[in-house]
């Protein structure tokens, strides 16, 4: 039985990237395939080949609604890491809420399906505000294990975010959800201006 061929532009659909950076990965000799003499190009369908350590699901989200501009640019983002590194993305979750919030339909369904191998977000308090590090070792035993892709760059920098992180956290419990966030970016400047 031969390899089964699909179109690029299918190829590109199937793993969550635009046709311009299918086209890319087909120019570089990543995706392997032919091209007909009408300039159609067929790519192998790697559907019988799918390496289990390559199947990721990319996570974006951000606060609220006004921002959905802003999660569609974090989720092409996501995705484009993802492609670069050679994964194949079979989801795309893209979800408004807050991070404190422990009921996201979308992160819960994500880390209920054991198919994914790789969890990847941009950076850990899109994920969640709070206890990344236990998540990332319950992920661990069960062989699978989440990329965070900007890293906080020094130890300063780690706390002043877990520190913002309990500042919005108890904001949002004393002032309702609404004031919170201009009451944290209030706090925060103080702090900085000292």
């Amino acid at each position: 039985m031969g390899k089964k061929y699909i179109k690029l532009s299918e190829y590109a659909k199937v793993n969550c990237m635009e046709y311009r950076t299918a086209y890319e990965h087909w120019l570089k000799g990543i995706v392997k395939g032919k091209q007909l003499v009408t300039g159609t190009i067929l790519v192998f369908s790697d559907d019988e080949e799918i390496e289990e350590d390559n199947l990721v699901a990319t996570y974006a989200r951000v606060s609220s609604s006004e921002d959905k501009n802003n999660l569609e640019r974090q989720s092409e983002r996501l995705v484009s890491y993802a492609n670069a590194k050679g994964y194949r993305v079979i989801k795309s979750i893209k979800e408004i809420g807050s991070g404190l919030n422990d009921e996201r339909k979308g992160l819960y369904k994500l880390l209920n399906d054991e198919s994914i191998r790789i969890i990847i977000v941009e950076h850990k308090d899109r994920f969640s505000r709070f206890g990344i590090n236990y998540i990332k070792l319950l992920l661990e035993k069960q062989g699978r294990k989440l990329v965070i892709i900007n890293e906080a760059a020094t130890d300063e920098e780690d706390l002043m975010q877990d520190f913002v992180s309990i500042i919005t956290s108890f904001t949002a419990r004393l002032y309702g959800k609404r004031r919170s966030k201009r009451k944290t970016e209030k706090i925060i400047k103080e702090l900085e201006e000292k």
